[in-house]
């Protein structure tokens, strides 16, 4: 009778050690849910705001057309790009042509000096700050529930209740380069 009664009390808290582990699992699987949520708010808003600044120096850079294209193209391969990989590979391809546009910018005085411009300009580099904690954010908590799936013994409940681990949003090689400058 002893060993019936220490037989289910182990089993009872096997099984409640079982429910709160995959209770944490599911609740770090949906923090990097929101997180990568976040991330979608601020790239609307950047998609969002790339039309008008396109539309607002369209007129100025009437020799820079090829330049406007790439960004509207770029901007609309990052709307279609699906998973966190691909997601990341199209914003880098974005992020890269707005620095393009801006580059030009820069050679057109009376467009460097337009209202428009200037408070365009503004908002995509807030919404860059902001997509960048978003990306810190995301990847902190896939860091999170990525340590929780492989340690013990979390990652015998995650393995059970096929729970995988989640992709970083990785910035490419190219993109950590040092950038040259020149003052000659």
């Amino acid at each position: 009778m002893v060993i019936l009664i220490v037989v289910g009390i182990i089993l009872l808290v096997i099984i409640l050690a079982v429910i709160g582990i995959y209770n944490n699992l599911v609740r770090e699987r949906n923090r990097v849910k929101n997180a990568w949520s976040q991330i979608d708010v601020q790239l609307k808003r950047r998609y969002d705001l790339i039309p008008n600044l396109v539309e607002v120096v369209k007129d100025y850079m009437s020799y820079e057309q090829e330049t406007l294209t790439k960004v509207i193209e770029a901007r609309n391969f990052a709307m279609n790009a699906k998973g966190v990989k691909a997601q990341a590979e199209a914003e880098n391809m974005l992020s890269g042509a707005l620095k393009s546009l801006f580059a030009v910018v820069e050679n057109y005085p009376d467009l460097k000096a337009n209202e428009n411009v200037m408070r365009l300009q503004e908002e995509l580099t807030s919404t860059e700050n902001r997509i960048s904690y978003a990306r810190q954010f995301y990847n902190d908590s896939v860091m999170q529930f990525n340590t929780m799936v492989e340690t013990f013994p979390a990652n015998i409940v995650a393995a059970i209740f096929n729970f995988k681990q989640m992709e970083f949003f990785i910035i490419p090689e190219s993109e950590k380069a040092n950038v040259k400058v020149d003052l000659r």
